[in-house]
């Protein structure tokens, strides 16, 4: 029943308001420009910070990437991105907008909620309804934009972002375009753990409820120690005996070719409660709902795969795509330009925004 039907029904409806926007409490201006990224400057692109705030009011800092030849007056396609889960803007979300920005499109690279440059507390917080709404937030930044064809607006999301640009893309059709790479979905491997398929679901839901008991407990000890446990980051240290995966994790986020101080990744991790968050509100439900196109990037060898997949055989119709790049594990997807498939991110985009 929609709200003009249930009035028809009631008859009395208060009149419809006006809710003032939330003021934005930082400003760009103000922010520090040192380039501090994890990959070189391209001197074809302009880069700049820039702020927008979402529905819950949290103000998030993006970098913002515009090809320098870019016409004074004109338009141009759009694409927000975000991702890795527990990464910044500076490490490989920042990497692709500034990549695609030379391509041609207006880019920006956003810190999501609580993590960061952006705003909110606690600190490294994470949720699965806040972190689809970042998304969401950008495209109104960018509907809004003098740059930008409020038209032509895609998202990309890498590793737990790729989940969450799903989930958007799912909410909001003016969302032209739509690229998973080297896909997480969050809930999923939150509920289940990694490698769930053939596991017994008996076993499952008695690992879910022991955990639930084992966080909730842990909220009712941050609430009266006035702090907040973390989960943990990468490990700092690995060795042979810790799967493949783990160690590739570590050879970005605790190394230089990828550590950044503001990375949750690279430092405590996320807010330990967050996790109840993602094991009862599943993301990605509705997917098969999705019109706009859809890339599903993935490495031959990823241990995360299986969720690529997984999505690819949810999605419906001729508007999906899965590329699995031969030899390629997770992360080579998070910065080896000779790896990230760009010729094939660009031509989806510039098929599905025009």
């Amino acid at each position: 029943m929609t709200i003009k039907e249930a009035s028809q029904v009631t008859g009395v409806w208060a009149a419809p308001v006006q809710i003032t926007a939330p003021a934005e409490t930082i400003v760009a201006s103000q922010l520090d420009n040192r380039w501090d990224k994890k990959f070189p400057v391209n001197a074809n692109v302009k880069q700049q910070k820039i702020t927008f705030h979402n529905r819950f009011g949290i103000t998030l800092v993006a970098d913002m990437y515009v090809p320098k030849n870019m016409h004074k007056g004109s338009k141009l396609p759009a694409i927000a991105m975000a991702g890795p889960y527990g990464a910044v803007k500076e490490q490989v979300s920042g990497r692709y907008a500034q990549e695609l920005a030379s391509r041609g499109f207006v880019t920006i690279a956003f810190d999501p909620s609580f993590t960061g440059e952006s705003a909110g507390l606690p600190r490294n917080t994470t949720s699965p309804d806040i972190n689809t709404e970042d998304f969401l937030a950008a495209v109104d930044y960018l509907s809004n934009n003098e740059l930008v064809d409020a038209d032509k607006i895609g998202i990309l999301g890498i590793c737990g972002w790729g989940g969450f640009a799903l989930n958007a893309g799912a909410q909001d059709p003016r969302i032209k375009g739509i690229v998973a790479s080297t896909m997480y979905d969050m809930s999923h491997v939150i509920e289940n753990g990694y490698f769930d398929e053939g596991k017994d679901p008996e076993v499952l839901k008695k690992a879910r409820m022991a955990a639930r008991k084992q966080i909730a407990a842990q909220r009712s000890l941050d609430y009266k120690n006035g702090y907040y446990a973390m989960a943990g980051g990468v490990p700092l240290q690995v060795t042979e005996k810790d799967p493949q995966f783990v160690r590739d994790y570590h050879s970005y986020y605790q190394t230089e070719r990828g550590h950044h101080e503001r990375s949750f990744g690279s430092t405590t991790g996320a807010t330990l409660s967050s996790v109840l968050n993602f094991m009862n509100a599943p993301i990605n439900m509705f997917i098969d709902e999705i019109e706009a196109p859809v890339l599903l990037i993935h490495g031959e060898k990823a241990h995360s795969r299986y969720f690529s997949e997984a999505a690819y055989k949810k999605l419906k119709g001729d508007n999906k795509e899965l590329l699995i790049v031969p030899g390629a594990v997770h992360t080579d997807l998070y910065d080896k330009m000779d790896v990230i498939p760009f010729d094939k991110i660009e031509d989806f985009f510039k098929k599905s925004l025009r």
